[in-house]
């Protein structure tokens, strides 16, 4: 069993969707950041960046103890190693996954979010810096598409980097951007939202909000 500490961020839903994909027994244990329940003691407990997600994985392969993990390339990363699917067994594929999964945490996600905070959250508009942003999220969508006119998914096959990447691309409108200047991409994002397993993530994740 993986309890999944989580909201339906984008953050949140690369983990869901994974759950989703692979079959999993799973349970969702909401941390609603609109009210600052990541702060709580007992999810700083083992999310010590008071960040979502984590989980706890109840059944761990070497039968011991639970094992907690946050951050969500690692919690994407030690999932798909436990059983084995969406990372690639051989060393360049499984480089290749990995630098991609990175490219998402270290610059897609940050980039997409300072997009999202000054656009729709900062108390006042500061044309620098969404300027900044919108602009260094279209040299990343620009990136994907690159990298997508030459293969079906970011890594070759479908995996933990497209997992990773969909839900940052989800809110393209809010982030000033058109998919139709990424056609790559576009193909990219619209064969991943029709897989039923997004598609059940992201219904999750809607009866999660409302409670």
């Amino acid at each position: 069993m993986i309890e999944l500490h989580y909201w339906p961020t984008p953050n949140g839903q690369k983990i869901a969707i994974f759950l989703e994909e692979t079959g999993l027994e799973w349970e969702a244990h909401p941390v609603n950041i609109s009210k600052n329940e990541q702060f709580k003691p007992e999810f700083l407990a083992f999310s010590p960046n008071n960040r979502i997600p984590a989980i706890i994985d109840r059944a761990p392969k070497d039968g011991g103890e639970p094992i907690t993990v946050f951050e969500s390339g690692a919690v994407l990363t030690y999932l798909a190693d436990k059983i084995g699917k969406f990372i690639p067994t051989d060393v360049r594929s499984r480089v290749r996954t990995l630098e991609w999964l990175f490219w998402q945490v270290g610059g897609l996600g940050p980039m997409a979010g300072q997009n999202g905070h000054f656009i729709n959250a900062a108390p006042e508009k500061i044309p620098y810096a969404i300027d900044r942003y919108v602009k260094e999220t279209g040299r990343l969508y620009g990136v994907m598409n690159t990298q997508l006119g030459k293969m079906d998914y970011l890594a070759g096959d479908y995996s933990i980097a497209d997992m990773a990447s969909y839900p940052w691309v989800v809110p393209h409108e809010m982030h000033g951007q058109k998919l139709e200047d990424f056609p790559n991409l576009k193909r990219w994002f619209e064969a991943i939202k029709a897989r039923p397993a997004v598609v059940r993530a992201y219904e999750k994740g809607a009866i999660l909000r409302k409670g």
